[in-house]
C-alpha cells in the first residue's frame, strides 16, 4: 500500500495504491490528510463510522473523500487511519467503514494545507495487473 501526491496547476492530486480497491481508497485518504498534517502525529484516539453510496466506483471515491472532509469539519478531527469495506448491490456501490484520528491540535499537528473539497477532476479508479489505483484532485 502506498500513496502519492500529484501536483496540479491549482489544486493537488491524491493517488492511493493497494492490492484491493479498499486499500487504494484508504491510501488516497491518507494522501489527502497528509496535506493537512504529519500522519505520524495523528493518533487513532477516536473511531468515527461512515457510510456512502454511489452508482460508480469513481463517484464512490469522491463521495468517500468528501465524507471524510465533512467529518473533519463537523467533529474537529484529523484522521490518519481508515478501515473500509466496499460492496456492490445491484447497480450501487456502498463504502462502509471507520476513520481513526484525534482532535486537531495546532501545537501538535501544525498547520498544513486546508483541503476544502474532493473534486471529480482526474478521477480514476481501476485495477492494473492486480494493483488497484484510486486517484483524484482535491481543492486546496
Amino acid at each position: 500500500m502506498a500513496y502519492e501526491l500529484i501536483p496540479h496547476p491549482s489544486d493537488m492530486g491524491v493517488r492511493g495504491i493497494g492490492s484491493t480497491v479498499e486499500e487504494a481508497f484508504c491510501e488516497a485518504a491518507r494522501a489527502m490528510f497528509s496535506l493537512m498534517a504529519d500522519l505520524e502525529r495523528i493518533e487513532p484516539k477516536e473511531a468515527v463510522p461512515f457510510e456512502v453510496e454511489a452508482e460508480s466506483l469513481e463517484d464512490l471515491f469522491v463521495r468517500f473523500l468528501a465524507e471524510l472532509l465533512f467529518l473533519r469539519d463537523t467533529k474537529g478531527l484529523l484522521f490518519g487511519r481508515f478501515s473500509l469495506r466496499i460492496t456492490k448491490e445491484k447497480e450501487r456501490y456502498r463504502a462502509m467503514g471507520e476513520a481513526f484520528g484525534e482532535r486537531f491540535d495546532p501545537a501538535k499537528h501544525g498547520r498544513g494545507i486546508d483541503v476544502k473539497a474532493a473534486t471529480y477532476n482526474w478521477v480514476q479508479v481501476e485495477e492494473r495487473d492486480g494493483t488497484w489505483i484510486a486517484q483524484g484532485v482535491v481543492d486546496v
